[in-house]
């Protein structure tokens, strides 16, 4: 069954750090894109960051460009997030997806597997 997991999320003050990982199981990951998205209270889910299948291109929506870095382990199955410098308005759910071309990695409508979420909230 094909699954995407991520951690890594919690309560962090403005100008922290945190890392999210996203860990896939029952498939190829290097055969997928993955993004990161998140949604926050009312808001509709935005895609935040992309990388290619073999981590030769990345995307980054220009809200966290300069303080997020996408990476990925495809040996460990691994997507990493490194979030730097975190806003109050970073604080949402982040989605971890994966997504079959990577020119439409930050639209949900290009996205064909889901995981559940981890809670960031940027907070003093």
């Amino acid at each position: 069954q094909l699954q995407l997991v991520e951690s890594g999320g919690g309560l962090v003050q403005p100008g922290g750090s945190l890392r999210l990982s996203c860990e896939a199981s029952g498939f190829t990951l290097d055969y997928y894109t993955i993004g990161w998205f998140r949604q926050a209270p009312g808001k509709e889910r935005e895609g935040v960051s992309c990388i290619s299948n073999s981590g030769g291109f990345t995307n980054y929506a220009d809200s966290v460009k300069g303080r997020f870095t996408i990476s990925r382990d495809n040996a460990k199955k691994t997507v990493y997030l490194q979030m730097n410098s975190l806003k109050p308005e970073d604080t949402a759910v982040y989605y971890c997806a994966a997504a079959s071309f990577y020119g439409t990695c930050l639209r949900r409508s290009g996205i064909d597997y889901w995981g559940k979420g981890t809670l960031v909230t940027v907070s003093s």
